[in-house]
Formats: C-alpha cells, structure tokens, sequence
C-alpha cells in the first residue's frame, strides 16, 4: 500500500457504529413482474406507453434479483457491507393495493432478509419506491385522498409481517419524486401532467408517510427526502426569488412538513391554487414523530428567475412538462461544475450545506444519507471496469460526510446508490450508477473498481471499531 493510499483510508475515519452501505428498489431490481401473485404497478403501465421510456426498455426482468438475490446478497457480504437498504413492491404485496394480502410475496421478503441476517448485513426497509399499484392509479392515484389511508394498511401489514426481522422500516422515498414528476411533468409514472393534482398528490404522500408511521408503530421509523442545496445564477431580485421558490418547494415542503407539521407560507403563496386537500388534523399527523431522517443527496441547483432562460440538459430524455408548480418560468443552469452522465453538477460541499442546513433549522434528529451516487459512461476494459471518476465522486462525498459530523451533525450512516446497475426509470438501461456491473444480456455481475475501493474503506473503518471483548 502506499502512502498516499494509506493517507486517503485513514482520513475517512468515522464513528464506530456508522452504517456502511448501499440501496436499490424493488422495481428497478427484481423482475419478475408476473410471478407469484405480484399485481400491475404504474410503471408497468407507463413503459408500454411509446415515447415515455428510452429505446421503449422495461423493467419485466430488469437484473432479476427476484432469483438472484442469495447471489446479490452474497456479493454484499463480499463488500463487506455492514447494512443494505432496499425497498418493498406494493403490488407484490397488495396485488389491488388494498384487500387481500399475497402470501408469497410476504414470503419473498422474508427469505431476503433472512439471507442478509444470516451474513451479518442489517436489512433497512423502503415501503414505497414509487411502484404504486394500477387499480389505486385507476382509481385517482396519490391526487385522490383514500391511497393514503391504503398505504398506512399496507404498512402495518409489512410491519406485521417482516418486524422481526427489520431494523429500520421507512415510508415514502422521495415523495417531491412521485408527486411532482409523476403528476405535473409527467416524465414518470404515471405520467400525467396536471398541477393541481401533483401538489394534491404531494399532500397525499406526506399524509401517507405521518399514517404510515402511526401504524405500523416500530421500533424504528424513518422519512425520506431528497434535499438540493439551491444557488442562484445571478445577485439579482429575479434569481433569488428563484431560489427562495425552488427551495421551498423542493426542500422545505417536505422538511417542514414532517419535521416542523406545517407548510410554508411563502410556497403556499406561489402556488396558483388554494391547497384546498389539506385536512384538520393532517399536519399532526405528518408530524408523527420519527426516528431517523433519510436524505438523499445528488447535486446543486443553480437557478435564474429572468426571462428567457432554458431548461438544464438535466431534464428527462422525452418531451415533458415543468415539475415546478407555481415557479414554471424559473431556468435551471450548469453552474460550471463537472457533471455526471445524467448532466447533474458534482458538488460535494451541498451535501454539507444540506445536512449542516438541517441539523441547524429543525429539531434534532439522526440522520443517514439513503442515496449518493452517480452514473457514469462505464467502460469493461478486458474484464474490469475502471470507473475512476464513480470512485472520486464517492470518496469526496464521504469526506462530505466526514466534515459534516465534524461539524456537529448526527449522520449515522451513508448508503452508495446503487449497489448494481439497473433500471434507471424514463432512461431505461441507458444509464449506470452501479458499484457493479451487470451484463443485462447474461445477468453476470461484476464488482467495478468503484466496489473494490469502496469495500476497502468500509474493512478499514470497521477493522478499527471497538469491540465488546
């Protein structure tokens, strides 16, 4: 080893106890979309629709880790993971979404944290990844009131079912995610493009996420948001408002919401309608308290509010609308940073600036970062992949974390997305933010050197954690 490589390891020390890790969802992941029981979701509607995914790719078997998943498990072990976070199929649970349970979808998930027990990796559980059963989108989908109370059923239900063998349960991953693109942009499922209804279907989610966790009552429960540090392109009036809008809506809605049980007042001004869904007694109950904060961090927005501005190359690969209720006319800019294959600016100090943001402005509470990754154009050069750019992305951002607890914040734990390559939703398979490599042709993984390095600063940290001995 040199000393470079030495000074590099031993200067991403961190707490005993931190959680080493990475994530997936069901449905980017498992396949196997018609066995067993499993129900239609709306991403399986959304991808026979033409246009709305790149090259009209689906996810029918994805990696198929529906059977290969003592092998995925086997290669976390080999990483050296110490914690896996992964998400639930609603459908494959409530085929209708409500009524009858499906045992053996039940059963999958047993078997699958019951396999990560067995090689010592604690299982952390996502509800909801955004693979809402078809018949509830047929019947109004998150913009109609009663999917909320059907999820916090289908959460006591998981909870039921899997609490012993789960640390950690979480709601809803990244509900800005599932309301604002799936309901007003429409560049993901369900695809419809009607404001009003995404930030009604906004409402639904974090109403979904406060009864989710009065129902199932756990041991440990945990929201999920997905936090950008917002910086305006210019001093002027134009451009700050800008951020004061696009940070209301992307961040603060969600944060005050669970953590605070209000809205702001601001984002309710720019909203060009009444937010006339909210109920008396929703907020209390949006404000259940929670055991740990979620946070998934990707990049930096830069933003302008002046006339004749562009949309970022960040934008979806179809035709879509604005996912910007209210704030349609703000442009999203490239700040001059490096970015990653999907355009998004690498800036690891707006994880700092995210994670010192929340510790600073609400009420205490630990946290871990769920999601951190990048997709990158990958090359297999005689059998290995070189991704040297995946490996620098992660090592800074883990120093991110390293300052951020220096500085006070509780983070816990930091999960890389994603443990493999896989469906990467509106792109299809065109796009790779794996450790490994999955051939989609041969379904063969391969560790990336990404993985290798990331496993050996994982053994490194936790080769110099106490023991009770």
């Amino acid at each position: 080893m040199t000393t470079q490589e030495e000074q590099t390891r031993t200067g991403l020390r961190f707490p005993a106890g931190f959680a080493w890790g990475a994530a997936t969802s069901a449905y980017q992941i498992e396949g196997a979309v018609a066995e067993d029981g499993r129900g239609r979701s709306i991403w399986d509607t959304f991808t026979r629709k033409p246009g709305r995914v790149l090259n009209g790719h689906n996810a029918d078997v994805a990696i198929d880790h529906y059977h290969r998943y003592k092998d995925d498990v086997a290669i976390m072990a080999e990483l050296g993971l110490s914690a896996y976070r992964f998400s639930v199929s609603w459908p494959r649970i409530q085929p209708a979404g409500s009524g009858k349970v499906n045992q053996k979808g039940l059963d999958f998930y047993k078997r699958l944290t019951d396999e990560l027990r067995r090689h010592g990796i604690d299982p952390w559980l996502t509800l909801y990844h955004w693979d809402l059963p078809q018949e509830l989108e047929d019947r109004g989908g998150w913009p109609n009131r009663d999917v909320a109370y059907c999820f916090a059923d289908y959460a006591a239900t998981v909870h039921d079912a899997l609490k012993d063998h789960v640390h950690t349960f979480s709601t809803v991953n990244e509900p800005w995610c599932a309301a604002f693109l799936g309901y007003a942009s429409g560049e993901h499922a369900p695809g419809r493009r009607e404001p009003e209804n995404a930030v009604r279907g906004a409402h639904h989610l974090n109403l979904a996420h406060g009864l989710a966790v009065q129902a199932m009552g756990a041991r440990r429960v945990g929201g999920s948001v997905n936090l950008y540090p917002v910086t305006p392109a210019t001093g002027s009036a134009e451009d700050l408002d800008a951020v004061r809008r696009i940070d209301g809506l992307q961040n603060r809605f969600f944060l005050d919401a669970m953590l605070l049980g209000s809205y702001p007042e601001d984002v309710l001004a720019d909203l060009p309608f009444e937010m006339d869904c909210v109920q008396p007694g929703d907020m209390k109950i949006i404000n259940a308290p929670i055991d740990v904060l979620l946070v998934n961090y990707y990049s930096r927005f830069t933003v302008s509010g002046a006339p004749g501005g562009a949309r970022s190359a960040a934008a979806a690969p179809t035709d879509t609308g604005s996912p910007w209720v209210g704030s349609e006319h703000v442009s999203f800019l490239n700040g001059g940073r490096p970015v990653t294959a999907m355009d998004w600016e690498i800036d690891e100090s707006g994880l700092v600036e995210v994670l010192t943001r929340v510790a600073r402005d609400y009420p205490a509470i630990p946290m871990v970062i769920a999601e951190n990754g990048a997709a990158f154009d990958d090359v297999l050069d005689d059998g290995r992949v070189h991704d040297r750019e995946r490996r620098a992305y992660v090592e800074a951002h883990l120093a991110a974390c390293k300052q951020a607890i220096d500085a006070g914040v509780p983070l816990e734990g930091y999960f890389a997305w994603s443990l493999m390559d896989n469906f990467e939703w509106a792109w299809g398979y065109g796009k790779r933010f794996g450790l490994v490599r999955v051939d989609y042709e041969t379904q063969e993984r391969l560790l990336k050197d990404s993985a290798l390095w990331y496993s050996e600063i994982i053994r490194h940290n936790r080769r110099h954690e106490p023991t009770d001995s």
